[in-house]
Formats: structure tokens, C-alpha cells, sequence
């Protein structure tokens, strides 16, 4: 299914993290291109991460259309604001992707399919609207059963210490080293990009009440491992512990249960994205507080390396690793070979299942 991104003003900044996700990683849609005219003509993953991958970025639609001479069959509004209400601009950029005979898929809170007008302009242009963040009727939804506790597979949760740190894909990026090393491993995710990408587990749950995130979560976990029975199960965190705007990692916590946890920072980030007032925790009271409250143990670290130098990051490796004990490494830039290499050392019965032995001895 071929996919137009929009992403205008915003490709590689936070509130473009669904954007820069889908640009990085998608198994459900075909992108072929984003839209953001403050870096048309540039490929998007050179922008994102140096390296080319093909997709181009156009200024507008029209550019879009002329540009690959075909009409994608969706229009992904690939924006994450914490202002989640579309202005005028917004609204008829949505209209015209539906005159163009776009189908429409919505990541934002603000339901498209409870818009009269954007129903009509559906209607009349005969075109869909998926909004991925509605959450099922509630006779469908799930409270803590409690069959978690039964589950032998490890699950693992990637948290961090703010949101728009890098979470999702770090996570993504472990289930595909895993993957690439003979381990089945699958993906749960918790927010509207993950599911954009594929993901066949998992909801966005903070558009739920308390009373059933814990239990979607639980329920997402199960549904993964009835049908596959994996070796491990990766599991998105979403916003931080201590993030006071943010529910969702204690139904996270409480849902998965989580066997190790990773922890996610961006050492250059002074305040919490979208709140300036609000300082950010230092990576240790935010350690702290998820090995507390989790019972868990946090097994590793990974940055996300907005406004770092690359000698930065490799610096901030060695120091993080010298105060905490723990490997520590960017996944977009080193890999993941540090993230296995603990999790085979901390579940002993994933390295018999490693394709590649060296990896464990190293």
C-alpha cells in the first residue's frame, strides 16, 4: 500500500516522530515520499540519518503527485503535536489529500471520523479515514486478568526519560537485530507510530481510561505469545516514570511485568519536550525510580543523540558505562550488538538459540 507522510515544518524534529519513524521503518505501507517544503528535494533518510534510502520529500501534495506521477493510496498525517487540534491550514490540507483521492489515516487524538466535515469530504471523494489512536468499544477492551504472571517468555520494556527520546525505535531496531540473529522476537507497541509501522501487538493506550490500559497491555503480551509463542517479547514504552503529563508507563509496568528494562536519554535535553518549565531528571533518579516501582531491573542504556557531536556520543558512552556499570550505546549509530550481548548474558536460553555463537562470547 503506497503512503504519503505529512510532515510540514516538522521531518527530524520531535513532533515529527511519527514521520521519522514511518521514514525509518515501516512493514505496512509502501512511503514514498514525505511531505515537508522547509527540506524539499532532499532525501529523507540522508536527512534523518545519513544514509539515503530513496524516499523523497516534496514541498506539497501536488508536488508529491507530479513528482512520482501516480496518486498514493494513503495520506498519513505524520505530525504528534501535544496540541493535537489541526488549524484552518491543516484541516484543508486534509480536504485536499481527500480531492486527490487519497484515503486518510489519522495518528492524532482528534478523531477524524467524528468530523462532520472531514466525513462529508470522505464521502463525497469517496475516499476512508483510519483513525489509528480510536480505541475499540469498550465491550471489546481489556482489564488486568492477571494471566501475565504465567508467561515464561522474557519481555523486555524500552522507557526513558521524557518522551520523543527515541524509545520506539530503539525498540524496533532491537526486534530486528534479534531477528537478524535467529531469535524470534516480536514487537508490542503501545502508541499510534508503532502501529503505523505494522505492528501486529499492541494499542495506543493513552487514549484509554486507567481502567483498561493495564489490561491492554496485559492482553496485547498474551495475544503475542498464543500465536507465536516467541523467545522474547520487546515491549514500547511511552512517555517517562516521572513525566508528570504522562500515565501511561505505569500501565505499561504493570501490564507487561517486565523481566529487564532498558532505559532511553538524551544527555543534551535540559527540559522536558513540550514542557520548558519542567527540568528533566537526571538518568539515575529516573533509573532509580523504574527499579523501583517495577521491581525490575534496568539491564541497559541507550541515547538518543539530538544536538550531540559524534565524538560526544562516543564520550558519553564510556562515561555512562564507567558511572553505571552498564553497556551503553546508540542503536542508530553502533547497533544493538551491546543490547543482545546483555540480554543473552541475563536470559541464558536466548544464546542457545543465537545463529551466531560469536556474538555470545564477544
Amino acid at each position: 500500500m503506497t503512503a504519503l507522510v505529512y510532515s510540514e515544518n516538522e521531518l527530524g524534529k520531535l513532533d515529527g516522530k511519527v514521520a521519522n519513524g514511518l521514514v525509518r521503518h515501516s512493514e505496512k505501507y509502501d512511503i514514498v515520499g514525505v511531505i515537508d517544503s522547509t527540506k524539499k528535494g532532499q532525501d529523507a533518510g540522508e536527512y534523518l540519518d545519513g544514509t539515503k534510502n530513496g524516499m523523497p520529500v516534496f514541498s506539497s501534495i501536488d508536488h508529491a503527485i507530479t513528482s512520482l506521477n501516480q496518486i498514493p493510496q494513503y495520506f498519513i498525517y505524520g505530525i504528534a503535536p501535544l496540541e493535537s487540534f489541526l488549524n484552518e491550514d491543516q484541516r484543508n490540507v486534509i480536504i485536499h489529500a481527500m480531492k486527490s483521492g487519497m484515503n486518510i489515516v489519522n495518528g492524532l487524538p482528534e478523531f477524524f471520523t467524528e468530523d462532520e466535515e472531514f466525513v462529508q469530504n470522505a464521502a463525497k471523494y469517496s475516499v476512508t479515514i483510519s483513525d489509528i489512536r480510536k480505541p475499540p468499544a469498550r465491550k471489546d477492551l481489556h482489564i488486568f486478568s492477571g494471566k501475565i504472571h504465567a508467561i515464561k517468555t522474557p519481555v523486555i520494556t524500552v522507557f526513558g526519560t521524557d518522551c520523543a527520546v527515541g524509545k520506539r525505535t530503539t525498540a524496533v531496531k532491537l526486534v530486528e537485530a534479534l531477528k537478524g540473529e535467529g531469535i524470534d522476537a516480536v514487537f508490542i507497541s503501545t502508541g499510534q507510530t508503532g502501529l503505523l509501522q505494522g505492528s501486529k501487538y499492541g494499542i495506543a493506550i493513552d487514549v484509554l481510561s486507567s481502567g483498561f490500559s493495564t489490561g491492554e497491555v496485559e492482553n496485547a503480551i498474551l495475544n503475542a505469545v498464543e500465536s507465536e509463542n516467541p523467545d522474547i517479547i520487546i515491549v514500547e514504552g511511552q512517555g517517562a516514570l516521572s513525566h508528570p503529563a504522562f500515565t501511561s508507563s505505569t500501565a505499561i509496568i504493570r501490564g507487561a511485568l517486565p523481566k529487564a528494562i532498558i532505559v532511553q536519554h538524551p544527555p543534551k535535553r535540559i527540559n522536558h519536550c513540550d514542557y520548558p518549565a519542567i527540568a528533566m531528571p537526571t538518568l539515575a533518579s529516573e533509573i532509580h525510580l523504574i527499579e523501583t516501582f517495577s521491581n525490575s531491573e534496568v539491564i541497559a542504556i541507550t541515547i538518543n543523540h539530538e544536538d550531540m557531536s559524534d565524538q560526544e556520543v562516543d564520550q558519553t558512552v564510556l562515561d555512562y558505562e564507567d558511572e553505571y556499570k552498564l553497556p551503553t550505546t546508540d542503536v542508530l549509530k553502533h547497533g544493538c550488538g551491546k543490547l543482545m550481548k546483555k540480554l543473552f548474558e541475563v536470559f541464558p536460553e536466548l544464546a542457545k538459540k543465537s545463529q551466531v555463537p560469536c556474538l555470545v562470547q564477544k
